[in-house]
């Protein structure tokens, strides 16, 4: 059976023209010209001789599948020399065996503990044994998105190729063993809402217990699962009653595996705004009721529920391109990065946007020479923050070092000394701060580098 292609984002290039076709070959001759460049292999030798240098720790873990999605949980337990960490990640198999979310159990080891030496001897075809797997769930279909919700560690929401939300409890959850013909695991309950696949934009509020999701049918939806997680803590077994918000919690069984005997809430709001599929939420750290969205329209809008469906500011053209990835900084509310197409990052300050579509970014970040699909801050340092790109980098910037090139090079920032890792393939997907780079390689097998958001962030305050 053919191998499993590594799903890229759901995007498909647009029409060239006879000029545009005529200006790509004239490009591609210019580029010939130039020096070559080094080879993947090459790329990837140069970053393993440098793993010592760049982390603190290092573990390799080898999966039998591709993985579309990876995500940290909540920390387990802290000892002298380690912490264990709970892990999400999932597996996109060639159809032999289903599809599946799996929770693992890492232990990851602190800051200054292990040797250079065996951090830079690790084995590209070994499994790891600090990663260990806790529970399998089958899935219905593949795991493009995982979230967890921060009021309880105990549920996750994930987008597949479908209009719905699953919501899971790991802990209730049954362990499974993905064989040919095992039936689907049952989700917890199934957030309803989208008229069109919503595949990728996927937020958890910090703040309340509100689900944020963005699809093909270029609409934003919210919920609230407020009641599902009370009525679980206080009888699982009790029927749900009425949501709260507008939400409408009712009993779905149309025969497929993943809806039969699934309770499922209908949106407390939809909001629309787009003219094109959104490919990206988040909510606002501060506040359950402020959320923005981007999408292929080019379109970065921010909304509050407060005051109705439509969007409080919505910036026409934030980028030059399809916007694939947006992300609010936890430490100051008003600072928004938004990733592209046009393989660059763009930081905008709402305090200077406006109702009309006028938004000027704050900085531009140019270092990926790809279409940029993952931004994301940093918990621990406000001005730090990470992207990745289908060129293959992974690259840690921190504006506030580089600050002073907006005066020498027109509000253009390069990731200088800051471009850490190299993780090289032909799509990289990038989750939760950059702790994952997922390598999908010629042998259908997965390499994963974990390491914590404070091992950059330490190794970064060493230049500082």
């Amino acid at each position: 059976m053919e191998p499993p292609v590594v799903k890229k984002r759901g995007r498909k290039p647009k029409p060239k023209d006879d000029k545009d076709q005529q200006q790509q070959s004239a490009g591609k001759m210019k580029e010939a010209k130039k020096i070559q460049q080094p080879s993947v292999d090459e790329k990837y030798t140069q970053w393993k001789s440098l793993v010592p240098v760049l982390y603190d720790w290092l573990a390799n873990h080898n999966l039998v599948w591709p993985s579309l999605s990876c995500r940290w949980g909540p920390q387990l337990e802290q000892a002298t020399y380690k912490n264990r960490q709970r892990l999400y990640l999932s597996e996109q198999t060639d159809g032999s065996v289903p599809n599946t979310l799996v929770i693992a159990n890492c232990e990851v080891v602190k800051p200054r503990v292990a040797a250079a030496e065996h951090i830079s001897q690790f084995n590209e075809e070994a499994r790891s044994p600090f990663v260990k797997k806790y529970k399998t769930i089958i899935h219905p279909g593949e795991v493009n998105r995982i979230r967890e919700l921060p009021q309880n560690s105990r549920i996750v929401a994930t987008h597949t190729d479908s209009p719905d939300v699953l919501i899971w409890d790991v802990e209730a959850q049954p362990n499974r063993h993905a064989v040919l013909g095992a039936t689907n695991s049952r989700p917890d309950l199934i957030l309803t809402g989208h008229q069109d696949n919503a595949e990728f934009a996927l937020a958890m509020c910090p703040t309340e217990p509100f689900v944020l999701s963005g699809g093909k049918d270029k609409s934003v939806v919210l919920w609230s699962i407020q009641d599902h997680m009370t009525a679980s803590a206080t009888d699982p077994a009790a029927a749900k009653s009425p949501g709260s918000g507008g939400s409408i919690i009712k009993k779905t069984g149309n025969g497929n595996d993943k809806a039969a005997d699934s309770p499922s809430v209908g949106p407390r709001g939809i909001y629309q705004g787009h003219e094109d599929t959104v490919e990206d939420v988040t909510f606002c750290p501060s506040s359950a009721q402020e959320f923005c969205s981007v999408g292929d329209d080019s379109c970065l809008i921010l909304w509050d529920a407060r005051v109705g469906s439509s969007p409080a500011v919505k910036v026409e053209k934030a980028h030059n391109a399809d916007l694939h990835c947006v992300d609010w900084n936890p430490h100051d509310d008003n600072l928004i990065l938004t990733g592209s197409a046009d393989n660059s990052v763009r930081m905008f300050d709402r305090r200077n946007l406006t109702s009309n579509g006028v938004g000027t970014p704050v900085y531009k970040f140019e270092g990926h020479k790809a279409a940029v699909l993952c931004v994301q801050w940093s918990p621990d340092k406000s001005s730090v923050f990470g992207s990745s790109a289908e060129d293959g980098l992974l690259n840690i910037w921190d504006y506030d070092k580089v600050y002073a090139s907006i005066f020498v090079d027109e509000d253009v920032l390069f990731p200088a000394s800051y471009k850490l890792v190299k993780a090289f393939n032909t799509v990289v997907y990038i989750a939760c701060c950059m702790l994952f780079v997922v390598e999908p390689n010629e042998d259908d097998r997965i390499h994963i580098a974990l390491h914590l958001v404070y091992v950059y962030v330490v190794w970064v305050s060493k230049f500082i």
